[in-house]
């Protein structure tokens, strides 16, 4: 009986020494809101907004409060997400395919066939992350928001998404409930198989048709019915984030499961209308690309705020880190788990393009600003601004507001304080020269897109 005992103690040591030094593979959750400020949180200091589940993930979070994306739309934000490379890279820079010639067009997003089919195909020979997760054994699925056809066109091998413009089943999720994640999830625990899950609901975006007893709460607290019913989208959304983290919990899989949070576009509700107001998604302003980012791995990283920069860019090389995988070379993210390299970052950038996109093949026809920042001075370089030949041509697209156009039409460098001035109300360029000479060498060594066929 001590013999056995004693070989059974043995084994037991063995087991958990083989653990310790080969700890499962985590688990790995997105939660991708789409369309909300980043002020729009309890935990960010809103002063109605109520948000207690995403509160609490802060609160059990590596938080950046100062996070961006690079790209104030949809569609290409998504796509920095899943492939950790900017849009000039990646080349998905707008929301839709060209026009072709107008006896052409007749599918969903105004183009053609052939164009969409081709758009579709863009991120088809990217390493995006699915993929590479695939090499360490993961099974991935796709919910929500989904632009790039069929969710398999991202390397997911489980997903909802057909192939209709913005993610015709998949946005579902959410709204509908959330069984399809907790079914997924299930079969990858019985095939004993690590997990990443896509989670970017159609919340808070528009339309704004939150439950009528959130309205209602949220009516009374201001006379705008439509910032009413945005805030209780806000909230709707939140509620959803607490039924995926409080199903992580009942599986006891939170322990092991990185989860990291984003938004895909700031926000600015209209309090006359049904839309975003002025400066914030789809312009080159602070509004429409700031974004808290969340990053909760109780097993591993200590829940602390950081007052570091942080960016959407930064998601694909931080989770191949946290696997011990080679990060590609043309990743320009950080690892967000590494100290050192967050004190070492000095700015961030963006780019915003068309909503239309004008070529398919040449990001550089599709700019039309270029933002940087280092977290006080924010520079805003039109593509109109000291260049020649075909920059120096506006792009057509019906998305310009023209607010947005006296910044193309002035062909002038925007710099703002925005310790300042938060707001982006004065341009103080002019008064200093020394300051974006600095920022721009910064923006060109990042990315001087030069049209290759004017």
């Amino acid at each position: 009986m001590k013999s056995f005992l004693t070989c059974l103690l043995l084994l037991t040591l063995s087991a958990r020494l083989y653990a310790e030094k080969n700890p499962s593979p985590p688990n790995i959750v997105f939660i991708i809101s789409d369309d909300q400020g980043a002020g729009d949180y309890g935990f960010m200091g809103h002063p109605h907004i109520k948000t207690p589940q995403i509160d609490k993930l802060a609160s059990q979070s590596l938080a950046f409060p100062r996070g961006f994306v690079p790209s104030s739309v949809c569609c290409p934000s998504l796509a920095t997400i899943i492939t950790g490379l900017y849009p000039h890279q990646h080349k998905v820079t707008a929301n839709d395919p060209p026009l072709p010639p107008a006896n052409q067009r007749g599918d969903e997003r105004g183009s053609s066939a052939k164009l969409t089919a081709q758009w579709n195909a863009l991120l088809d020979p990217v390493p995006t992350l699915p993929r590479m997760l695939a090499d360490k054994g993961y099974l991935s699925f796709q919910t929500g928001k989904w632009w790039q056809g069929h969710f398999s066109r991202g390397g997911f091998t489980h997903g909802m998404t057909q192939g209709s413009r913005h993610g015709d089943q998949g946005l579902a999720i959410g709204r509908e409930g959330m069984k399809p994640i907790y079914d997924f999830i299930a079969d990858a625990r019985q095939q004993k198989k690590p997990f990443f899950v896509w989670y970017a609901p159609f919340l808070p975006h528009t339309p704004h048709t939150p439950p009528d007893r959130l309205f209602k709460k949220y009516a009374s607290k201001t006379n705008s019915p439509h910032i009413a019913r945005y805030w209780a989208m806000c909230e709707w959304f939140d509620e959803t984030c607490g039924e995926l983290l409080a199903h992580l919990e009942s599986q006891k899989l939170a322990e092991n499961t990185i989860v990291i949070y984003v938004a895909d576009n700031g926000w600015i509700q209209s309090p006359s209308a049904a839309k975003y107001a002025p400066k914030n998604k789809t312009t080159p302003y602070d509004a429409g690309h700031r974004t808290p980012i969340l990053i909760r791995w109780p097993a591993r990283v200590k829940a602390t705020k950081s007052e570091a920069m942080a960016s959407s860019i930064d998601f694909v090389p931080t989770v191949l880190a946290a696997l011990d995988l080679p990060v590609p070379a043309d990743l320009k993210g950080i690892n967000l788990l590494d100290h050192k390299a967050l004190q070492a970052r000095q700015h961030v950038c963006g780019e915003d393009f068309t909503i239309r996109s004008q070529s398919l093949d040449d990001p550089a026809t599709n700019i039309l600003w270029r933002w940087v920042t280092d977290g006080r001075w924010r520079l805003v370089l039109p593509r109109t601004f000291d260049t020649a030949g075909a920059l120096k041509k506006i792009p057509s697209d019906k998305y310009i507001s023209p607010d947005l156009m006296v910044t193309l039409k002035a062909a002038q460098p925007m710099l703002f304080d925005l310790k300042a001035d938060p707001k982006e109300r004065n341009n103080i360029a002019p008064a200093h020269p020394e300051i974006v000479k600095d920022l721009r060498a910064k923006l060109d060594a990042h990315w001087n897109p030069q049209i290759s066929n004017p």
